[in-house]
């Protein structure tokens, strides 16, 4: 929103009242319309078209001054008020400055990677089960599948199953490539 469209609509609708502008500088102020447009932010703007405003569902305001405030400024992070002020690298550094010590970021790295395998090896042990029973494409029927049908959805549901699992294999060593070296 402009400069101009801020002046207009926070001065103009108190002056016009007042009768305090120039009969001059009223028409000019009356013809702009100022519009309240739904939405999740609500949004007050006379910087649209009439046709705009129906295509959007906004309904004019009249008479009524609208004020903008301006919201607070955040404060910067407050410094830490560590008694020694040695500078140890072993330290934990402020919140504010986003930074993360190097060895912490290292053993989180080895962290992280040690869980990946764990996962990756549990999730590969699962797909070498399940390609055993599926015993590529002709898995030994059981004794409630008298129905072929039901045969053959079971094999269905075991390769989709596969597929699945070797989706998940691949995404956990891409995670994993992502790491930094050891």
């Amino acid at each position: 929103m402009s400069l101009r469209s801020l002046v207009r609509l926070i001065l103009v609708p108190p002056l016009l009242a007042a009768g305090a502008l120039p009969a001059s500088a009223q028409p000019a102020a009356a013809a702009s319309q100022v519009y309240r447009c739904p939405g999740p932010p609500v949004l007050y703007t006379d910087a649209i078209s009439p046709k705009e405003a129906i295509e959007k569902g906004c309904r004019t305001i009249e008479g009524t001054p609208i004020t903008i405030i301006q919201a607070p400024r955040p404060r910067p992070a407050a410094a830490p008020s560590g008694g020694s002020g040695s500078g140890s690298s072993t330290a934990p550094r402020a919140a504010g400055d986003g930074k993360v010590d190097p060895a912490a970021q290292r053993q989180r790295d080895s962290e992280a990677r040690r869980i990946l395998q764990d996962e990756l090896k549990k999730e590969e042990d699962k797909l070498a089960q399940m390609q055993k029973e599926y015993n590529n494409g002709e898995p030994e029927r059981r004794g409630d599948e008298r129905n072929y049908q039901r045969y053959i959805d079971r094999v269905a549901e075991m390769k989709a199953a596969i597929t699945r699992k070797e989706a998940d294999i691949s995404a956990l060593r891409r995670e994993i490539a992502k790491l930094p070296a050891p």
